[in-house]
């Protein structure tokens, strides 16, 4: 069982993310961004009380940036709630930890309902 950020390369990415059976959601940052450096550790949170039902991957744009360019990607940090290869929302740029955490719970909530049809 996962329970902290997985590092993600451009190599791995179609098969850690958009492969999961776990639904994922995709940090894109970089070591030099500010915003990044605060929504680090909520995301750590999140990834350990999370632990089984979702996986938190970290992609470093400066290390890898090719599907941050497919994704379309121009602000960082940049969020994509990706379950079953799909990205089901998006959030541009840092916001308080109880807003993130609202945010995966409806994510996981949609991705629960959707599985259920």
């Amino acid at each position: 069982m996962i329970n902290e950020p997985i590092h993600v390369t451009d190599a791995a990415f179609e098969k850690t993310v958009l492969q999961s059976s776990l639904p994922v959601i995709v940090d894109f940052w970089a070591p030099w961004c500010g915003p990044c450096k605060v929504v680090g550790p909520m995301l750590d949170k999140i990834a350990r009380e999370y632990a089984g039902s979702l996986i938190v991957a970290k992609v470093n744009t400066d290390e890898n940036p090719e599907w941050a360019m497919k994704y379309g990607v121009q602000g960082i940090p940049t969020m994509l709630f990706v379950a079953n290869g799909k990205v089901v929302h998006r959030q541009v740029g840092a916001m308080p930890e109880k807003v993130l955490r609202d945010m995966v719970a409806q994510f996981l909530d949609v991705v629960k309902t959707n599985a259920g049809k």
